[in-house]
């Protein structure tokens, strides 16, 4: 019987729909009794890049750099599984971004290693409401802070939207406890976390009447700055979302009608240091706001949909802020749409604008970034093929094109 079960719920995984797919149900889901209350299931998605710039610097060696690359972006298993409906647990693991020049001969370096993006177990509170703890990924700020990497519409996500990640998490999850839960059309999620002590500044320190470093936990201890506080609330006006899971989906391809309006923060008290001229430290809170809107619909009788979002942040990490091009004090406008082709074949296009403009206060000047892309929607989301074209323009910088196309495949 048991064994009858297995192949079934295989079987009736390749039946369901998903962002668009008429042919998977994201993911293999195994009932384990004969209601299905019990189950577990496992998703897998690999994305591959080809990706030209001709505005490589030159290598460690003073050597030009190939125009021509190729990289695995993202190589993910996520497995999850209920024994009751008042318990879940959920584990996720990979790697990302292994290219040539961080493989190594036997697979044995850091980049080539498999590491847990997801470790966290949930308690329900009733029909609407859990509470659970671990390594997690129920963020604040924004939607595309908590968006999932299965279901992008552009190319990526917009990297200055996930603002904490190395600085006081781990790959974009923190370490802690969190609430989530809806009160009718209106969702929420909240927590409560350690910051990250070894972070992209582990070996900084801050200089004498200089511009702050996000070195709170390990340099003023973990009483002072230890922890952090993140919230995201989202009034649905249309069709409901799932927040089954964390992950927010970039594009339902037709298949759902939603208008969401969002709100979020996040809070790491004294997480930034600042010091004088004497050289005394003192602690800067870092404080992170946004406002967002998500519309996603079909169009018409043909297939047609289009979907739109819209982000305002404004990102505080401490006086003057700053790391490499990608973490500034200062705010951002960002906003994406695309639109799904009428076309009455299973192969979809979609081709979509996204731009965003940042305001940098330690250089008192913007960086603007465009991108202009389609995507190949052979199943939907779970076989696809994204081709665009990227220009970043960061303050009076000469401008960084490039064009990248991906494959991608989750079953």
């Amino acid at each position: 019987m048991r064994k009858m079960l297995i192949i079934t719920g295989l079987f009736l995984s390749i039946l369901g729909y998903s962002q668009g797919s008429p042919d998977y149900e994201g993911g293999l889901k195994v009932k384990i009794n004969e209601d299905g209350s019990k189950y577990f299931r496992i998703i897998s998605w690999a994305q591959f890049w080809a990706q030209h710039n001709s505005d490589r610097p030159l290598d460690v060696n003073g050597n030009e750099q190939a125009d021509l690359n190729f990289s695995l972006r993202r190589a993910r298993l996520l497995l999850y599984a209920q024994v009751s409906k008042d318990f879940l647990i959920l584990t996720h693991f990979g790697l990302n971004s292994l290219n040539a020049d961080n493989m190594s001969p036997t697979g044995t370096g850091d980049a080539s290693q498999l590491f847990f993006h997801d470790v966290w177990a949930q308690y329900s509170l009733g029909k609407n409401h859990a509470i659970g703890g671990g390594l997690h990924y129920w963020n604040g700020i924004s939607r595309l802070n908590n968006q999932s990497t299965l279901n992008f519409m552009t190319l990526d996500n917009q990297r200055q939207s996930w603002a904490t990640l190395g600085l006081s998490d781990q790959f974009a999850r923190h370490l802690g406890v969190y609430l989530k839960g809806s009160f009718g059309k209106l969702q929420y999620r909240v927590s409560v976390n350690e910051a990250e002590t070894n972070n992209l500044q582990a070996s900084t320190t801050p200089v004498n009447g200089g511009s702050a470093t996000y070195t709170g936990r390990r340099l003023l201890g973990s009483k002072e700055a230890g922890k952090t506080y993140s919230g995201y609330f989202e009034y649905g006006f249309l069709d409901s979302e799932s927040n089954f899971l964390p992950y927010k989906v970039g594009s339902y391809v037709g298949s759902k009608k939603i208008f969401n309006v969002g709100a979020g923060f996040f809070m790491h008290p004294k997480g930034s240091v600042i010091a004088d001229a004497s050289g005394t430290l003192k602690g800067e809170d870092v404080n992170i706001l946004a406002v967002d809107a998500f519309y996603d619909a079909p169009i018409g009788n043909n297939g047609g949909a289009i979907t739109a979002y819209a982000l305002y942040q404004n990102t505080d990490y401490g006086k003057d802020f700053r790391l490499g091009t990608t973490y500034e004090t200062g705010s951002m406008l960002h906003a994406h749409i695309g639109y799904v082709l009428p076309v009455k074949t299973k192969t979809k296009f979609q081709p979509y604008l996204s731009y965003d403009d940042r305001k940098i206060d330690a250089i008192n000047d913007n960086a603007s970034q465009l991108g202009i892309g389609t995507n190949f929607y052979l199943s939907g989301h779970n076989s696809k093929i994204t081709l665009e074209y990227q220009t970043l323009k960061y303050a009076q910088n000469d401008a960084v094109n490039t064009l990248t196309l991906q494959a991608m495949i989750y079953l």
